[in-house]
């Protein structure tokens, strides 16, 4: 029986995974993974993304072997590679499931195209959201920049629930070419921090993998879950899921999530988490519709914004450095980042205060702030970094207003009133050696709101002209 090829991707779970039941359902399997930082376009994930992905790569192997299935590590533009693995295997299919930015889809296409030239039959799945782009329209037939009718409308689809894993005992024998390959990790591809070592506060604030993100998703389905609609921006709190990295990486799919939600006993935080994953849906399809996320603002009239650019030796680089390690003598914003810096993750809502800061008071570009996002997060997503910080900057789809700028001491009473989340992580915050604020916030709350209001002029037509 000839093997069929399962390419995984951000997708890194055996149970609800419909490419590989396809696959096992022809036969005889085989998974393969493919580090594709060659392709054009496609982003080279940040430091620690690829934390994460080494150790997700091991539970994802683990997983596969109970169920007899080899999975194959391989590097390089994945077209290419996914052919010369299915040729070494002489398979009769490959399976994936879809993603929706601009360069992966091309390489998807390319190995559809390669794939019909060689006769080996190609199929590719939704998995990864629970409606698919192109999906939801609006009644003119074209993409939502507003999330509450879009979630609305995608609300009233009806959703699938989710699948099992495969039966065990249906993977392929290797040929003795890939057999001694499959047993390769990925050590060789450096994911891992060395010299020096900055990730063990990531090691001691997760274990990457399904089975921890089901054993997650459990815990907070049975217990925060409920008082979620009123905790969720408590930075102070245990109120979140911190389900993100595990959705990120296809630990987890949306369907299993929504099953979960719906037989939980969850009142009213139910359906405002649920409006969490609507809000990951709707950043994805801007993705889609716009793949230059990360690098073009949606509303071109912020073109002309003067947001600074930091340059080497600049103030703005100085500020924007202060900003990045919690050195800006804004409590909240220190806090913040200094807990993305020691554990891949912060809380949301300290995010958009975070954000808030660097864009309208430092006056810094948003991509300054979502490119270190990317470098630092472990739920670093190609649709959601981008789309969050273009709604914080006010020049994204269903954006912020640029003059809702937010007060992080104002933020801090209120989210954080017993200053635990600060104390945690500005342990020298109201002493002496806690700088001080490197703008005053009212302030440079007023430039940037002049800012806005300059811009806004430069684009009033002139009647005279």
């Amino acid at each position: 029986m000839k093997p069929s090829l399962v390419w995984f991707r951000d997708d890194l779970r055996v149970r609800d995974n419909p490419a590989l039941l396809a696959a096992v359902a022809d036969g005889a399997a085989v998974g393969l993974f493919v580090l594709d930082e060659a392709s054009p376009g496609v982003r080279p994930l940040g430091g620690a993304a690829k934390w994460w992905l080494h150790h997700g790569l091991e539970d994802l192997r683990g997983a596969l072997a109970g169920l007899g299935i080899p999975l194959l590590l391989r590097r390089g533009p994945a077209a290419e590679v996914v052919a010369e693995v299915w040729g070494a295997l002489d398979a009769q299919a490959v399976y994936w499931n879809r993603r929706y930015g601009g360069p992966e889809r091309e390489v998807d296409a390319a190995v559809e195209r390669r794939a019909a030239a060689e006769g080996i039959h190609a199929e590719s799945f939704a998995a990864n959201l629970l409606h698919e782009p192109g999906t939801v329209r609006t009644g003119q037939g074209g993409p939502y920049r507003v999330f509450t009718p879009f979630w609305k409308a995608a609300s009233a689809r009806p959703v699938r629930s989710a699948w099992g894993a495969p039966d065990a005992g249906r993977g392929a024998v290797l040929p003795p070419a890939l057999s001694a390959a499959a047993a390769e990790g990925a050590e060789a591809w450096g994911l891992l921090p060395e010299k020096p070592d900055w990730a063990g506060g990531l090691r001691e604030a997760w274990e990457p993998g399904a089975a921890a993100g089901e054993r997650l998703l459990e815990d907070f389905a049975s217990g925060p879950l409920r008082d979620y609609a009123e905790d969720r921006d408590r930075p102070d709190m245990d109120g979140t899921s911190r389900l993100s990295p595990y959705l990120r990486w296809g630990h987890l799919s949306p369907f299993q999530v929504r099953d979960r939600l719906l037989s939980a006993d969850g009142g009213p935080g139910s359906s405002v988490f649920a409006t969490q994953l609507g809000w990951r849906e709707f950043c994805w399809h801007q993705l889609h519709e716009h793949p230059h996320l990360a690098t073009a603002n949606l509303r071109p009239e912020f073109d002309a914004f003067p947001w600074a650019w930091p340059q080497d030796g600049s103030d703005e680089a100085a500020l924007a450095d202060g900003w990045r390690h919690g050195r800006t003598g804004i409590e909240l914003v220190d806090a913040g980042q200094r807990e993305l810096w020691a554990t891949g993750w912060m809380h949301n809502r300290v995010r958009m205060v975070s954000a808030s800061f660097l864009v309208k008071n430092l006056g810094i570009h948003w991509r300054v702030g979502e490119a270190w996002f990317w470098d630092t997060l472990v739920d670093a997503d190609a649709a959601l970094n981008p789309a969050n910080w273009q709604w914080v900057a006010g020049c994204g789809a269903d954006a912020a207003p640029f003059f809702r700028i937010f007060n992080p001491d104002t933020q801090a009473k209120k989210f954080d009133p017993e200053r635990r989340y600060v104390r945690r992580w500005v342990p020298e915050a109201g002493t002496p050696a806690y700088p001080k604020p490197v703008v005053d916030l009212g302030a440079s709350r007023r430039r940037a709101l002049e800012d806005l209001a300059s811009l806004r002029a430069d684009r009033t037509p002139n009647p005279d002209a």
